[in-house]
C-alpha cells in the first residue's frame, strides 16, 4: 500500500469531532485476548488442554466485561470469551468424568501381554454379563 493510501485507510478508521479533532475507536484487548483463549480452550477440551485455558479466559472474560461496562468498548467479545470458557470448563470436566470412569472399568486390563489381550478384556468388562463369543 503506498503512503496515500496508507493515510487514507488511517482517516477511514477514525472518527473526527466537531473541531476536527481525529478520535480513535475505544478497544478492549482484554475481550480479544479471553476470546481468543475461550475458543481455543473450547476446541482443545477434549484433550485437557482447554480447562485450563478456558478457566485463563474466563478470568480475562470477567476483567474485560467490568472494562467494557467503563469503556464500552467490547462487551459483545467479553460475553462471547465468558459462554466459550464456560463452556471449555464443562466439556473438559466431562471428558476429564469419562476417563475416570473408562479408567475404573478396565484396571484389570492395563497390564496385558498383547494389544489383543487389552481389547478382549476391555470389552469383557465394558458389555459385562455378556459372554466374548457375542462380540464376534
Amino acid at each position: 500500500m503506498n503512503a496515500q493510501g496508507i493515510e487514507t485507510h488511517r482517516m477511514a478508521s477514525a472518527r473526527t469531532d466537531a473541531v476536527g479533532t481525529r478520535l480513535t475507536t475505544p478497544r478492549n484487548g482484554l475481550a480479544t485476548a479471553a476470546l481468543t483463549l475461550g475458543v481455543t480452550g473450547l476446541l482443545t477440551s477434549v484433550v485437557f488442554v482447554g480447562g485450563p485455558l478456558a478457566v485463563i479466559g474466563l478470568i480475562l472474560g470477567i476483567a474485560a466485561l467490568m472494562t467494557a461496562r467503563r469503556t464500552g468498548a467490547g462487551r459483545g467479545k467479553a460475553v462471547t470469551a465468558l459462554v466459550t470458557s464456560a463452556l471449555a470448563i464443562v466439556v473438559s470436566g466431562l471428558v476429564a468424568v469419562l476417563v475416570l470412569w473408562y479408567a475404573d472399568q478396565t484396571q484389570e486390563c492395563y497390564r496385558p501381554d498383547s494389544f489383543h489381550q487389552y481389547t478382549q478384556c476391555v470389552r469383557l468388562h465394558l458389555d459385562g454379563d455378556r459372554p466374548a463369543s457375542a462380540h464376534h
